[in-house]
């Protein structure tokens, strides 16, 4: 089963004339479905705010749902004393 995301026009998003639609929705629909910005095509203006449009997105229905933030991830370092 696959799931159909929504499209920034579909949410009511205004897309900026000066921006290229077809990669701002390119850059929207990776960052729905988890991606990350590892490659040069990725950092185009449209497509970087077609990316971060979609993560306030999420960030917005999360908290909608009641989720306010993550737990936060610890990192714990031990350091072993070795006796002489």
């Amino acid at each position: 089963m696959r799931y159909i995301y929504p499209r920034p026009r579909d949410l009511g998003f205004k897309i900026s004339p000066h921006l290229l639609e077809k990669r701002f929705n390119a850059g929207f629909q990776h960052a729905l479905t988890g991606g990350h910005l590892t490659q040069a095509k990725y950092f185009r203006r449209s497509f970087r705010l077609g990316f971060r449009f979609a993560k306030l997105y999420l960030r917005e229905l999360r908290r909608r749902q009641g989720i306010l933030d993550f737990p936060m991830k610890a990192k714990v370092r031990l350091h072993a004393i070795w006796p002489d």
